[in-house]
């Protein structure tokens, strides 16, 4: 009979054990119900007090009812003492988020004029070049510039208007990012193929600069909706791959006095300009009046590019908008930039205002 006793007295706290864990496996449940279904945190941690008071309820040796308590079992004391531990330890990681919160830098909204510290911090270089300084960084943060395209042309110029600090960058592009893109566009990575370009270049944008404001357009650009969409915006960057959209943008700008910063490339060549009508320089049909025929200047897809070529010319564009945006230095208004890779050839050609132009002669 004593060797029995023994192990009935023994067996006691393993059972004891197994109902504790029960009442434990419920705040887990609970909590992760509540995350799953994404509840607001302060629900999740509502219903963790509950199931706490239920179980020191349930346990309270007079309170308690029987059949629930041995159903959940544990110690009352225990249950009772789980309680204020839980609140010191959920009181403790609230503190270190606090603590952390302060010791991150200050983020200053993108209108307001003000540079924080880490900003000043962020561009040193800029404000130390006489051409731009702190008036000239003021500028750029109080700058609105729209990105048409965030393909080959469009990647490096998004990154580079980001990193010198345009305060608002918008980014228009109907496409998803694609495997047969990475090989130049490179503000996509492998784990985004299949999203919308847009938002691919919104989160590496913030991720560069979080003192920003990014707007992703995912559609294309179309007569219905280009000069609305233009209007708000101090300066366009027009980096994409057909004649339909060159036209169209070149024309809006044109109409609203907007600059238009144009790239285009092929294979190993590249070019760009500065197109500004209402500043005494030319438009693109001026010097571009009638469109190639079908098929005459094939798409990179068709004919191929060299991979750094768009990194060049798009690098290029970007400095042109910082040029203009501070007024550092002369820009390419008037003046038509041919660049050829394979040779390592640069010459600029000086284009001039037709005045018979449809689309800014009379201007």
């Amino acid at each position: 009979m004593r060797p029995s006793g023994a192990r009935a007295v023994s067996d006691r706290p393993a059972k004891d054990d197994g109902r504790r864990m029960i009442g434990l496996l419920g705040f887990a449940v609970l909590w992760g119900l509540a995350r799953w279904l994404r509840w607001p945190r302060t629900l999740g941690y509502g219903l963790i007090v509950l199931w706490w008071a239920l179980l020191v309820l349930a346990t309270a040796p007079r309170l308690g009812a029987p059949g629930l308590a041995a159903t959940l079992g544990g110690d009352f004391r225990l249950w009772v003492l789980l309680g204020p531990l839980a609140v010191l330890v959920a009181a403790y990681l609230a503190g270190l988020r606090i603590l952390k919160a302060r010791a991150a830098p200050a983020k200053t909204p993108a209108a307001s004029g003000s540079f924080s510290s880490a900003e000043l911090d962020r561009y040193a270089r800029h404000i130390l070049l006489r051409e731009i300084g702190g008036p000239g960084q003021k500028a750029l943060k109080g700058a609105k510039v729209l990105v048409v395209g965030a393909g080959g042309l469009g990647a490096p110029a998004l990154l580079y208007l980001a990193a010198s600090g345009v305060g608002r960058i918008g980014v228009i592009d109907p496409d998803v990012v694609e495997a047969s893109n990475l090989q130049r566009q490179v503000i996509h990575t492998e784990d985004r193929v299949g999203m919308a370009k847009v938002f691919s270049a919104q989160k590496a944008l913030q991720a560069l600069n979080p003192f920003i404001e990014i707007l992703p357009y995912q559609r294309a650009l179309d007569a219905e909706t280009a000069a609305d969409l233009i209007a708000d915006y101090d300066l366009v960057l027009d980096g994409t791959d057909n004649f339909d959209t060159r036209y169209l943008v070149n024309r809006t700008c044109a109409a609203l006095g907007r600059p238009l910063i144009a790239g285009a490339i092929t294979q190993w060549e590249g070019q760009l300009s500065l197109w500004h009508p209402a500043a005494g320089g030319p438009c693109y049909e001026c010097v571009f009046p009638v469109r190639p025929a079908p098929g005459m200047v094939p798409t990179c897809a068709e004919a191929g590019v060299a991979s750094p070529l768009p990194g060049v010319i798009g690098s290029m564009m970007a400095m042109e908008a910082v040029k203009h945006l501070t007024q550092a230095g002369e820009t390419l208004k008037g003046r038509l930039m041919i660049h050829d890779a394979l040779y390592a050839e640069t010459r600029t050609i000086t284009v001039k205002k037709r005045p018979d132009c449809p689309v800014c002669g009379a201007r």
